[in-house]
């Protein structure tokens, strides 16, 4: 999906991707990434995500980049906090309280911006992606961290000739072949959410899979 797509689908209100509360799988399952305590996490595509307050309350720096400057100053807005805004290159930085919020295009990061970074957080970025931009938003980040960094990943599968996304499909074989150079892969969840996706189930859907990986560097 083109950046513009996105930057109008904050505008209109389309953005069933987010979610009023922390993610559940993040909360049972984020120590097993084992990401030093004080250390910095990034979140790619974060949206206004509840997850970054939740990470920064453990003790966490935390870095997102997200195209729309609607959906991160509303981040803020949202969450009573009251952000310095200034420029870094081709993006403006928002920052306050441990959270510092990227606007601008991913793959136009540059590997200083992230210099700090020791884990990931992607719940919603690589199903945010058609197939033929997902290799390349996976080499981005290998050009963005010279060494791998555990990571917690999210994503969605389901029967794709019953609906196109986004969110995409992105099954266990994908996952395996984008990441298996450089990390080991460990599915530890695999869960039908669709009764509770009636959005989804409205689509036409009969099985919605919500899978959980830990990808801890080679």
């Amino acid at each position: 999906m083109k950046p513009e797509s996105w930057i109008e689908r904050w505008k209109t209100g389309r953005t069933g991707f987010h979610l009023s509360h922390t993610n559940p799988w993040l909360e049972k399952c984020w120590a097993q990434v084992a990401a030093p305590a004080g250390s910095t996490v990034f979140v790619p595509l974060c949206g206004k995500s509840l997850d970054l307050l939740w990470l920064r309350d453990q003790g966490y720096q935390v870095i997102g980049v997200e195209i729309s400057q609607l959906a991160v100053g509303g981040f803020f807005a949202e969450n009573g906090m009251q952000p310095r805004v200034d420029h870094i290159e081709n993006f403006e930085r928002w920052r306050c309280d441990g959270i510092t919020l990227l606007v601008g295009d991913f793959f136009n990061l540059d590997s200083g911006m992230l210099a700090d970074v020791a884990s990931v957080y992607d719940r919603a970025s690589l199903i945010a992606l058609p197939v033929e931009m997902r290799r390349k938003y996976v080499e981005k980040k290998r050009e963005l961290f010279a060494s791998a960094l555990p990571t917690l990943l999210i994503t969605l599968e389901y029967d794709q000739q019953q609906m196109s996304g986004p969110p995409f499909c992105v099954d266990l074989s994908e996952v395996e072949v984008l990441y298996r150079q450089r990390f080991r892969i460990s599915r530890i969840i695999s869960e039908d959410i669709l009764d509770a996706e009636p959005h989804f189930k409205s689509k036409g859907l009969t099985s919605l899979i919500e899978n959980v990986y830990l990808l801890q560097p080679k």
